[in-house]
């Protein structure tokens, strides 16, 4: 039975195209890849006006109408083979076979090194890729997907095995700090905020200042009592300030002399029996006093040393050391006691005289 194809006798038949779309389950690299199914059916024409054109295109032409027909033929991108009935995958608009497309864009999977097709779904985690099922922890095996996992020298572990494996630990307690958790650290060490007390008094550190000793923590109060240097007279902590006399610790406020108590901190002093004197204390309570002044035998501001004269049990300072009649200075050179005076040998020899004189007259 003869048709009429837009108005023309002669023509057997037409073209009918059908078209069939099916989203994939996986997304191109864009996000933008469909996979098409298609179906053309395309029966033959003798009509004299079909025209075929190197395009892929075939067309209708009618003589003063209006109406064309098109045939759009499909072909691989990439290599080029017809589509025709075998589904495809649109990537930037150009059409793929599934068999280019996965071995053109798909990515490998990190565990099996196998392509990830098209009807798998691709998990990804720091430009590597998975599939679903190759998705498990590396040490138990356990699946990851929907799961928290952990990632080093990257390898992915479930929560699990990567705490056994990598997370850090209380130097406290020596349990791993979970997610979280508050930590405290110190140098190289950390701690649970539980676990960072005063190896003493136990009590909680906190923020609070602490000292550290060997490998204990210890809060100010019970590290001054147990370590701190204290002062040897009044027996508290030396926080500052302090001063060492025979490698004993004071207070500056502590050192003072023993019979006036004037701070010694800073001064010229000296010691007896173990205890501080100030120089003028000293001098005035133990030094040997100058026969003829009376005053004490010391050096300058009561201490160092100071030039005398001693004989038996008597001391002079040089400059007291003198003649009783002439008051020469006697320093160095023979003497005469007369009395309980200094005489020099003149002035011996002249009252020897008047006393023999005396007693011949």
């Amino acid at each position: 039975m003869a048709s009429m194809v837009g108005g023309m006798p002669g023509a057997e038949s037409r073209v009918k195209k059908v078209k069939k779309v099916t989203k994939s389950s996986k997304l191109g690299g864009d996000g933008s890849t469909e996979v098409v199914t298609t179906e053309t059916t395309t029966t033959s024409s003798s009509s004299s006006h079909m025209s075929q054109h190197e395009n892929g295109l075939s067309s209708f032409d009618q003589k003063g109408g209006t109406d064309n027909f098109v045939e759009e033929k499909m072909f691989c991108h990439h290599c080029d083979d017809s589509l025709a009935g075998h589904r495809y995958v649109l990537r930037d608009d150009h059409p793929y076979c599934i068999k280019c497309y996965e071995s053109v864009f798909a990515n490998n999977c990190d565990e099996c090194s196998k392509i990830i097709g098209i009807d798998s779904k691709d998990l990804s985690y720091k430009e590597k890729h998975w599939h679903e099922a190759c998705f498990v922890c590396t040490k138990c095996r356990t699946s990851l997907v929907d799961k928290q996992f952990g990632s080093k020298a990257d390898r992915i572990y479930c929560g699990s095995c990567y705490d056994s494996q990598f997370a850090t630990r209380c130097d406290g307690c020596g349990d791993v700090f979970r997610a979280g958790m508050k930590k405290m650290e110190y140098k190289t060490r950390q701690w649970h905020e539980k676990c960072f007390t005063c190896c003493t008094c136990n009590n909680a550190i906190g923020t609070k200042s602490f000292i550290p000793k060997e490998h204990d923590i210890y809060c100010a109060k019970c590290y001054e009592d147990k370590f701190a240097t204290k002062c040897i007279k009044c027996n508290k902590v030396i926080t500052q300030g302090g001063v060492t006399y025979r490698n004993e610790p004071w207070h500056r406020e502590c050192f003072t002399c023993t019979h006036c108590e004037k701070s010694l901190a800073g001064q010229r002093f000296t010691s007896r029996d173990d205890q501080p004197y100030c120089a003028d204390c000293f001098g005035e309570l133990f030094s040997k006093r100058c026969t003829a002044c009376a005053k004490p035998i010391t050096g300058k501001g009561g201490l160092g040393s100071t030039k005398f004269v001693a004989f038996e049990t008597l001391a002079w300072h040089n400059e007291c050391f003198f003649c009783a009649h002439c008051n020469e200075s006697m320093v160095g050179k023979g003497f005469i006691q007369d009395e309980g005076n200094i005489v020099c040998p003149e002035c011996a020899k002249k009252k020897m005289i008047a006393e023999m004189d005396a007693q011949n007259e």
